[in-house]
Formats: C-alpha cells, structure tokens, sequence
C-alpha cells in the first residue's frame, strides 16, 4: 500500500493541467472582457459619426426652394419692394419665418436684414399662401409669400443685378439673382 501511495504523490501531471485550464480561461475572460469595450466603443463611435453625418447633411442642404418667380413692385421708375413665395424642400424639416434672415445686395448696396417677420395684415412682410396650422413654421404643403421693402435710399431704377439670399435657421443659404426690366412698372416678374 505504501508504493502505491509514493506513486500518486510523485505525479504531477493533473495538476499542471488544472493550472492550465484556470489560466487558460483566464486568458478567455479577459479577452472577451477588452472585445466586449472595444466593441462598446466601436458601436459609440459610429453612432457619434452617425449623428455628425446627419447634422452635416442639415446644414448642407437647403431646407427651402422658391415656388415661383420673384415680383418686382415699382413706383416713380423705381424698384420699391420686391416679392417671393417659398416652400420646404422636399424630405426637409420645418423652417421657422420668424428666424429667417433675407438681405440683398446691388452694385452700391448690401443690406443684411430686410426682413421681421411680421404679418401682412399688419403691415409686414409675411403673407401664408397655403398654412395647415397657424404657427410661424414653413412647414410640408405650405407656401408662404415674403414681401421685401426696399428703402427709399436704396432703390434701384432699370437693367440693375438683384442678389437676394434667404438666410433660414438651419440648411443652406437660397441664393437668387434677378435683374430689373429695362422700364419699370408697378407690378413684374424679374428673371
């Protein structure tokens, strides 16, 4: 009984092999613990690229369209005011008028804000073509006409390069250029 015994305690291979095992998954625990951050951290960062992308693509795209041609109100030989109707692009989020920044620019002149927000009925500048609810926001199926007073000191006469640009909140800056008719008349299209 006693060789028996001596045999068992000289053999250490089982337990060198438990070692192994421990160490072994171990190594495993660790390893899926730092793939388990690593993947976190993957997953975090495409969703912050994500988002980055689409604030990108906001600001990028412009949020309004014209629905039409910009008319021209004149007076005296003068271009007096000017007027235009706008929509939303399509697939695009509402635009708040109120926020919206309109200037225009001549040969001599650049007037960075002609535009309040204010409703025609009130002597404005804001008149709702088509308006599904009776908010300042631009919204899907809507069209709003702006009208643009231009001061005394800065009216144009004939054959002179409007540049408008209609500033809103967020997206894009529309830019149009029209151009005065050779005579001017109460009422026109400009092109």
């Amino acid at each position: 009984m006693k060789s028996n015994r001596r045999k068992f305690q000289k053999n250490d291979a089982a337990f060198t092999g438990l070692e192994a095992a421990i160490v072994l998954i171990a190594f495993v625990v660790v390893a899926a613990v730092f793939s388990y951050v690593m993947l976190g951290a993957g997953f975090f960062t495409s969703q912050k690229s994500k988002e980055v992308v689409h604030t990108g693509v906001d600001q990028a795209t412009s949020s309004i369209e014209m629905a039409g041609d910009v008319v021209g109100i004149g007076a005296s030989g003068n271009l007096t005011g000017l007027m235009m109707t706008l929509q939303i692009t399509a697939g695009n989020n509402p635009v708040d008028i109120n926020k919206t920044i309109i200037s225009y620019r001549t040969a001599n002149v650049y007037n960075e804000s002609v535009f309040d927000g204010t409703s025609w009925e009130e002597g404005g500048q804001v008149k709702w073509i088509q308006q599904t609810n009776e908010n300042n926001l631009l919204e899907k199926y809507e069209k709003v006409q702006l009208k643009i007073n231009i001061a005394e000191d800065e009216q144009v006469g004939p054959n002179t390069k409007i540049t408008l640009e209609v500033k809103p909140p967020t997206g894009a800056v529309l830019s149009v250029s029209v151009t005065t008719p050779p005579a001017i008349e109460p009422i026109m299209s400009l092109f």
